[in-house]
């Protein structure tokens, strides 16, 4: 076996997993993991305290109420189904509760939230009494039948907020002195081993740093590992808050953070405890750099969270030897509901996800095949071919140029697309295997299409730059951001680009952090990246913010005129402004070419548009669509 570390079983306390795997809790959508062949599935989660721990409503339940239970003991059945063990993440928001209205929430202080709810804080009474509702939960997780349970102390939850000094500010015998701040949260699991016994698993998660000013280091966070050690079986290393959204870009990290950021604190917690497993989550992103961790003894576990929403069957495809099948994750955060603010919230990759009421797990074979013809081989041309031909229809996919993967060619080159890169070369795999006639070098046109005599056509042509009709945009030293990115050695060091969109922004975080260049960034709106979620906007925000060579960004403003060193731009007072351009990038987003799309409409009935065929879109849109329109072909 290839992953032979990966896939050796361990001992966990009293059980046994029959791989290094866990599934992370990520919402409530689980099942599909099970299947996947994670050893250990965290399936949801319950709360301690129901009207005081819930962040997501005041009226939230107990997973073990009564008219909650049988719902909550179903996710053991379908753990076990798969043959995997089922935990349970075991909950408290403390000052970010949701609560009802008139009621107050709890935590290390008292303060009243932006929201006009009251936080009080807890007394040893209140302490002692949330500490025995922890241990019942985990209690009645044990009966209930759940294979160990999972203790969420990281994140800015209840226990990290007394741990951390970014919210506790006590002057009591609970705050100042890590040994105080650490005092209840010992006490939670302490009560917890207690009710549970000796044998039965605990594991706990906490954030190796919360990554924020003023909040816990690492050194406290590991001495507090060794302090709970009595009490736990495995520690899983995070790190980041979640309503914090400065530090929730290193909980959930976009595509500027490394790979595996969280490794550091995980090796330096398994060199220093004594009996405890050691599991890291956070940007593993596949089958190698898993099992290099545990080869290298780094860990004992590896958690896996969004690659896991990419492609549930992750395991079960490294252990087959298929790793080259697995869909990666890009990282994009879409996936994640504080991202979107609940709109929009999917998975670039994975169609299904969020989707399961009405996206099917298995492809269902066509009824009647049929001649599919499609134009354009980028990101949607390509699912949407794959998906069709799998279903059994002879497809046909016709691009124009030598190569396929459209836009994403360009932007799978720029540095912090490594995660796209990975995802382009997934695709181009899928195609070479697949059974499509892929036929390169072919601009379709409405006389061809109609030769070919299709029962149905899909236009995924895609969408090309658009450019201004702005005086002197002809002349050699503007280009367009396609260019910009192919053509590197073009770009000199005074560089103005028009368009503060992610392509635009991203190509000046890349010309001043890597290449030291001048960068001036002219835009219209009033912010960056306009189309990113917020995640993504605060994590570019961040690396700007780093830049040793700044960044100038003049919003609100429109360029009037390019000359041969300079442009002449006009702010929103109307003031003109002079700045200096060896050259000029034109990122001002992407047009449909509906003249070409609008002309195969006629040659037969059955006619779809997908990704920036239809209009310019983001990726989960466009595998939304292509895979949507082909599984029912």
């Amino acid at each position: 076996m290839k992953y032979e570390h990966l896939f050796s079983p361990i001992k966990v306390n009293g059980i046994y997993l029959k791989n290094r795997i866990i599934a992370a809790p990520i919402g409530e959508e689980f099942a599909d993991k099970a299947i996947g062949g994670a050893a250990l599935v965290v399936c949801g989660h319950t709360i301690v305290e129901p009207g005081r721990s819930s962040f997501a409503s005041g009226d939230e339940q107990s997973g073990f109420y009564k008219y909650e239970v049988e719902k909550t003991q179903e996710k053991i059945r379908i753990c076990h189904r798969a043959g995997a063990r089922a935990s349970i993440e075991i909950f408290h928001a403390g000052q970010y509760a949701r609560v009802k209205q008139g009621d107050y929430a709890v935590g290390p202080c008292a303060l009243i939230r932006d929201d006009g709810v009251e936080v009080k804080a807890l007394d040893k009474t209140g302490m002692e009494r949330i500490a025995a509702l922890y241990a019942a939960s985990a209690l009645e997780a044990k009966n209930l039948g759940f294979d160990a349970v999972f203790l969420h102390f990281a994140h800015g939850w209840l226990p990290a907020q007394f741990l951390s000094p970014l919210h506790n500010h006590r002057e009591d015998e609970y705050g100042g002195s890590l040994e105080n701040r650490m005092k209840f949260p010992l006490l939670i699991l302490k009560r917890i081993r207690e009710a549970v016994g000796p044998d039965y698993p605990i594991d706990m998660r906490v954030s190796g740093e919360e990554c924020v000013p003023n909040s816990i280091v690492f050194a406290d966070t590991l001495q507090f590992i060794l302090a709970a050690e009595p009490y736990i079986d495995c520690v899983q290393i995070s790190a980041g808050l979640d309503i914090n959204h400065e530090g929730n870009v290193r909980m959930a990290t976009t595509n500027f953070t490394e790979h595996m950021p969280n490794v550091k604190w995980a090796c330096e917690v398994k060199k220093s405890v004594k009996k405890i497993k050691v599991a890291v989550v956070g940007a593993i992103m596949n089958p190698d750099e898993a099992e290099k961790l545990l080869a290298e003894d780094a860990v004992d576990l590896v958690a896996f969270g969004r690659s896991f929403i990419a492609d549930p069957n992750w395991p079960n495809k490294a252990m087959r030897g298929s790793e080259a099948d697995i869909t990666p994750c890009i990282r994009c955060l879409q996936c994640y509901h504080i991202s979107t603010n609940r709109r929009n919230v999917g998975c670039s990759v994975n169609p299904r996800y969020h989707n399961e009421r009405f996206i099917e797990k298995t492809l269902m074979p066509a009824a009647v095949k049929k001649k599919v013809v499609i134009i354009g081989a980028g990101p949607a041309g390509i699912v949407a071919a794959v998906t069709a031909s799998k279903r059994g229809h002879n497809v046909i996919l016709l691009e124009k140029r030598n190569r396929v993967g459209g836009a994403l060619h360009y932007v799978a080159m720029e540095h912090y697309k490594e995660d796209i890169k990975n995802y382009l070369v997934y695709l181009e795999n899928q195609l070479s295997k697949s059974k499509v006639d892929v036929r390169l070098n072919t601009a379709a046109t409405m006389s061809m299409v109609e030769n070919m005599h299709p029962d149905a056509i899909i236009v995924a042509c895609g969408a090309e730059p658009l450019s201004l009709n702005i005086p002197g945009a002809e002349q050699n030293h503007v280009l367009n951001f396609y260019e910009a990115i192919e053509h590197e050695e073009l770009i000199k060091d005074q560089t103005v680009i028009i368009g503060g969109g992610t392509i635009g922004a991203e190509i000046a975080l890349e010309l001043a952090e890597l290449k030291g260049k001048h960068v001036t960034i002219i835009e219209m709106g009033d912010n960056l990246a306009a189309q990113g979620n917020m995640l993504y906007k605060i994590a570019l925000r961040q690396k700007y913010e780093q830049l040793k060579q700044p960044i100038q960004i003049y919003y609100h403003t429109t360029c009037n005129q390019i000359d041969k060193d300079h442009v002449i731009a006009t702010n929103k007072e109307g003031v003109s402004i002079k700045i200096p351009a060896e050259t000029v990038i034109i990122a001002a987003g992407v047009k449909t070419n509906r003249k070409l799309v609008d002309s195969f409409y006629g040659i037969v009935p059955e006619i779809y548009e997908v990704g920036d065929a239809l209009k310019p879109r983001k990726i989960q849109e466009a595998v939304f669509e292509a895979y949507g329109v082909a599984a029912i072909i």
